[in-house]
């Protein structure tokens, strides 16, 4: 069997999708050999993630793009030139003309530009619908969650049987970081203070407004005792959200390195989104044993099980509630920790991949 998967999103700007691809494939590799699991653009070797570049050289980086570009834009089967030989050809959104000589798969990471179109930019909703053709077509899918599985069925009128649930996974880094990383990354960003951490995307979908205002209805001891620390990059929010993040502490994108010790240094961690397809912020939060309020609505309950206090991510005072609750009681938040460390050792990328070859295999007729 040899599978051939579509790197591209690899070498721009992107975030979840990026997170998985990278060590999707990573882990794939580690399973089945990199004979079994090729790219497209070639990649034997990739530097360390980013979300905020490329994370190929140059060269690779400007031939890939070009020959997606050449692909998607020209007619020309150059996808079916590069695969010969491949049993299967698993895409991303970014690509408009798979190879028809290879049967093709693909993952769904969410719906949310379909169920929730308001909240993107047209950018997003033409990605999404080029996307939802090219899964119609497919010859099998993966979700990452049931949640996702369900919309993908209910809102693209996929056969339930074609669509198969594989979790995602969360990186080592967030299980158990040393003690001493943690403390570095603290003195980095100044974060002398306890804290509350909320890491996403600044856009629409993440709701950091409603966090915001549930964060500054907090009684003042709270809010003197607790800073908000804000983590991620600027995606399509509105200029009104993003001025309102000069009051608490606004990190914007760190380095992925980063990332994991700065979360095991919260506190508490909020993330009340209006929709995940998995929710790689709670699961990684889990993993390092931070307490965790989320929302109660898409994978987001799927994902955090009992381990984390869930909300309505409309009501500003469930949000408060729960925030008080957690603030003001030191054993819940210990006992959240643990059972949230506990929950995440279910979302390893070890057995992502696992069920990820043996799809594949199902796929080639293995």
């Amino acid at each position: 069997m040899r599978v051939v998967i579509d790197a591209t999103p690899l070498l721009v700007r992107s975030a979840g999708v990026k997170n998985y691809l990278y060590h999707w494939i990573l882990h794939l590799r580690r399973a089945a050999g990199g004979a079994a699991v090729c790219t497209f653009p070639r990649m034997e070797r990739v530097r360390a993630l980013t979300h905020e570049a490329s994370v190929a050289g140059p060269l690779r980086t400007f031939s890939g793009l070009g020959a997606l570009a050449i692909s998607n834009y020209s007619g020309a089967p150059l996808l079916d030139w590069l695969t010969r030989g491949a049993d299967v050809f698993h895409a991303s959104v970014l690509v408009r003309r798979p190879p028809s000589r290879v049967r093709l798969t693909a993952t769904v990471h969410d719906l949310t530009g379909f169920l929730m179109p308001g909240l993107h930019p047209r950018s997003n909703l033409v990605a999404e619908r080029n996307f939802a053709q090219l899964a119609r077509r497919a010859d099998r899918l993966i979700a990452v969650s049931e949640c996702t599985r369900q919309d993908a069925v209910r809102t693209l009128g996929i056969a339930p049987e074609k669509i198969c649930t594989i979790h995602s996974g969360v990186a080592d880094a967030f299980f158990d970081p040393p003690a001493a990383l943690v403390n570095k990354v603290r003195a980095r960003y100044g974060l002398e203070r306890p804290f509350v951490l909320f890491v996403g995307t600044i856009e629409p979908r993440k709701n950091v407004d409603l966090l915001l205002d549930a964060f500054e209805s907090l009684p003042q001891s709270m809010r003197d005792h607790w800073e908000l620390v804000v983590v991620g990059p600027v995606g399509w929010a509105a200029e009104k959200t993003v001025a309102r993040l000069r009051y608490v502490r606004y990190l914007g994108y760190i380095p992925e390195p980063d990332l994991a010790p700065l979360t095991a240094a919260a506190d508490v961690f909020v993330y009340p989104s209006l929709y995940e397809g998995f929710g790689f912020p709670v699961a990684q939060a889990m993993a390092a044993g931070v307490a965790v309020i989320t929302s109660n609505v898409s994978a987001l309950p799927e994902v955090a099980g009992n381990a984390a206090l869930l909300v309505d991510p409309r009501s500003q005072s469930e949000l408060r509630a729960a925030l008080v609750r957690l603030l003001g009681t030191a054993d819940l938040r210990k006992a959240l920790g643990l059972a949230g460390r506990e929950r995440a050792r279910e979302f390893r990328w070890e057995v992502c991949a696992a069920k990820s070859l043996e799809f594949f295999r199902e796929v080639a007729g293995e």
